[in-house]
């Protein structure tokens, strides 16, 4: 059984590993007009993972982790007011900053440098929750997976593929509120992934990049996948 990938639109993920954990990337399910119907409702999750506080991306952490009693890893300030704000167990080794590394069910995170926003909705006001981040995703003897977030392109992703070696970069590529094809095609070369999948895009109107925007712009020998909402890759 290998590890394999779900895109569940929009910027949400389930990550299932070889030794059968399942992860959840910025669980955006309800409200989320490209999940399918099949997959707004978790059969089961062992790790939430979040790369900001922006709504389509906290989505339905707060909903998944206290069905299935799991941990919740995000920047320290999102944790902190989804402790203080939704009632989640507080818990420091699940409060992370960039270049922290921990280990939750056989899979190591590392959070990494972002570049935009990140804040939310609280008593019709709206509140910091802390920088952005992106994360690796790390396996022993597995593909490494960076899932960059709502971020744009910028130097430092070389220092990514210093430390990291991704594999495989999820990457944005909608405009406006994130890159657009020609920043994520200058991220992958940075970054030396030989395989990248799109996200956040084609959610709404204002999102305008496609992968057919982005394929031409590609580094040679870059893998460019494409899946359908609900599709899984196997990685």
């Amino acid at each position: 059984m290998a590890t394999t990938l779900t895109w569940l639109g929009h910027s949400a993920f389930r990550l299932d590993t070889e030794a059968g954990t399942r992860l959840y990337v910025d669980p955006f399910l309800t409200g989320n007009p490209k999940c399918p119907d099949s997959e707004r409702e978790p059969e089961r999750c062992d790790l939430v993972v979040l790369t900001h506080g922006h709504g389509d991306h906290v989505g339905d952490a707060v909903e998944i982790a206290k069905r299935f009693e799991c941990p919740v890893v995000a920047p320290v300030e999102l944790r902190d007011w989804l402790t203080v704000a939704h009632g989640l167990p507080e818990d420091g080794a699940q409060a992370m900053n960039k270049g922290g590394t921990e280990s939750f069910a056989g899979v190591r995170l590392t959070l990494t440098d972002a570049n935009h926003s990140s804040s939310n909705w609280q008593d019709d006001r709206i509140v910091y929750t802390g920088e952005p981040t992106g994360v690796v995703v790390r396996q022993d003897n597995e593909p490494t997976v960076y899932l960059a977030g709502d971020t744009n392109v910028f130097g430092d992703m070389a220092l990514i593929r210093r430390l990291y070696s991704p594999d495989v970069a999820v990457l944005p590529i909608g405009d406006h509120f994130t890159m657009g094809p020609e920043e994520a095609a200058v991220a992958t070369e940075l970054l030396g992934a030989a395989r990248v999948v799109p996200c956040h895009y084609g959610t709404f109107g204002l999102l305008t990049g496609t992968p057919d925007a982005l394929r031409p712009l590609l580094p040679n020998g870059v893998e460019l996948l494409v899946p359908e909402p609900g599709e899984t890759l196997t990685l």
